[in-house]
């Protein structure tokens, strides 16, 4: 054996041995369309952040106009990010203008007579609403891992978009409700109800809801029947919870306990001990869950009741404690894909590489005789790169990954049929074997190179802008391009090498 056939062959069998190691060490996850689950494309409500933004300012300013003795009568959401206040004091326009300078710099103000209007600046509404799209994510991926599902994508699409792919989930109604649940859990000081019809809860009214007011359902579910009116603007929110768990209420039945940061504890004490005797609504996504008297001074911490299933329970502090949504979201897009979907998929993609592999095998060696024998190997040898590769990155495999991996064979064996033809044209000009064999493979490397690398930056592209599947498709193309410069090149040329090194042998090509 020649000397640099040696350090060639310890390398290829090294690089076996590493692909043959990370397979068996590490599992190939297999994508949404082939182990089933679901797709979803959903939309977020951004106006809805802004919303909530607004109201949690009114409550502030609330608070510093009566801590600072400015008189106002009332402070009203007239949109989301914009907000009046009325009933102010001609004499104190220097305080006030010093608390809004002071407190809302991301919002813009002016004073006419009694009334001053405030709005979100623009920059900070677009900043705002790109936050809440951002925030939605990572609390939905916060979710998903809290429930176990395993290899989720998770990925922000456009500029209000998420799109969610969760592969192996054997009950995908629930996790869609616990995904979509906004969880948005506020606490209100009720008005007037709860009654059966909202025009009868409107009577002393006039028909009209009030400003600073609005009317809010009671959620069948835990039988908190009619309507509520209570203060559109809340006294505490999710996001002010420190602490959340599943609970017992005091007739044993399943309930959420909680505790509240200090800002909130202290909102949540004043208020309560202002309003006793008062009805005080537990409110999330917008029903009134349950209403109970406010009995006493409340502190941190207390519970939310209802007719709590021990799994319901479980779902609301899953979602409680990854945070509640900041916007509402809108399903744009909803595909199930189901296990024998999958399964077939499976079948029909293995039946397709196994066609082709059979095919290309079989003109190869019709065709380049013994040298097509070298080709197989190589390609055999590709894919076992490939595969041990993806195992190592841990990554899923997708049908559009298989049809990758296909075209990969197409371009591996693309690069033999160059190489053979090359060779064939020198040994037809009366070189010798191994000066052939040797001029063909450096003739052709630079052809195979441009292809391969024109390929790989097209498939890169793919990658970084595409989603789910075409990401498959781009990853499964990259590594079987890269192992096929090793294997249909450097390993093909070594087979040649180390077969051919008898001068008095003949070229099967």
């Amino acid at each position: 054996m020649k000397k640099g056939l040696r350090w060639k062959i310890v390398l290829t069998v090294a690089v076996l041995a590493v692909a043959v190691f990370m397979f068996f060490k590490n599992k190939i996850n297999l994508g949404l369309d082939l182990k089933g689950g679901i797709h979803l494309v959903m939309q977020i409500v951004t106006e809805d952040a802004v919303t909530m933004e607004t109201d949690q300012e009114i409550l502030r300013m609330q608070d510093l106009f009566k801590k600072n003795t400015i008189t106002f009568t009332s402070m009203t959401r007239l949109a989301p990010g914009r907000f009046t206040v009325q009933g102010l004091a001609s004499d104190q326009e220097g305080k006030i203008r010093d608390q809004f300078d002071q407190y809302l710099r991301d919002w813009q103000y002016s004073i006419s007579g009694a009334t001053a209007t405030v709005s979100l600046k623009p920059a900070a509404a677009m900043a705002m609403r790109d936050q809440a799209v951002d925030q939605s994510l990572e609390t939905i991926r916060n979710r998903v891992d809290m429930f176990g599902v395993a290899e989720p994508i998770i990925q922000r699409y456009g500029q209000e978009q998420i799109i969610v792919e969760l592969p192996g989930v054997d009950n995908p109604e629930h996790v869609q409700e616990l995904i979509k649940t906004a969880a948005v859990l506020e606490w209100k000081l009720v008005k007037a109800g709860p009654i059966e019809t909202e025009e009868a809860l409107l009577k002393d009214y006039n028909g009209v809801v009030p400003d600073d007011m609005e009317v809010i359902k009671g959620d069948p579910k835990q039988e908190a029947q009619g309507f509520y009116l209570v203060n559109k603007v809340a006294t505490v929110t999710g996001k002010d919870l420190r602490m959340v768990r599943r609970s017992q209420d005091e007739y044993g039945a399943p309930a959420v306990a909680f505790q509240l940061k200090s800002d909130g504890a202290a909102r949540f004490e004043q208020v309560t001990g202002e309003n006793i005797g008062k009805r005080l609504a537990i409110i999330l996504d917008k029903k009134v869950q349950s209403a109970p008297n406010i009995n006493a001074r409340i502190g941190d911490s207390g519970i939310i009741q209802g007719h709590f299933t021990i799994e319901k329970a479980d779902d609301l502090v899953i979602i409680l404690k990854a945070g509640s949504l900041p916007a509402g979201i809108k399903t744009l897009e909803n595909r199930t894909i189901g296990p024998s979907l999958g399964a077939d998929s499976i079948r029909a993609g293995f039946l397709a590489a196994m066609i082709a592999l059979i095919a290309i095998m079989s003109f190869m060696v019709v065709y380049y005789k013994i040298s097509g024998i070298n080709a197989i190997v190589a390609l055999i040898l590709n894919q076992i790169i490939l595969f041990g590769t993806l195992a190592y990155f841990r990554a899923s495999l997708t049908l559009p990954g298989i049809a990758g991996i296909i075209l990969g064979i197409g371009m591996a064996v693309d690069c033999n049929v160059l190489v053979f033809e090359r060779i064939r044209e020198e040994y037809a000009l009366g070189k010798s074997i191994l000066n052939s064999i040797s001029l063909g493979f450096e003739r052709a490397f630079r052809t195979i190179f441009d292809s391969h690398m024109t390929t790989i930056i097209s498939a890169v592209f793919l990658f970084q802008f595409g989603t789910g599947p075409i990401k498959g498709y781009a990853v499964t193309l990259i590594i079987g391009l890269v192992a096929n410069l090793f294997t249909a090149v450097f390993v093909s040329h070594l087979i040649f090498d180390a077969t051919h090194s008898n001068k008095t042998q003949t070229l099967s090509i």
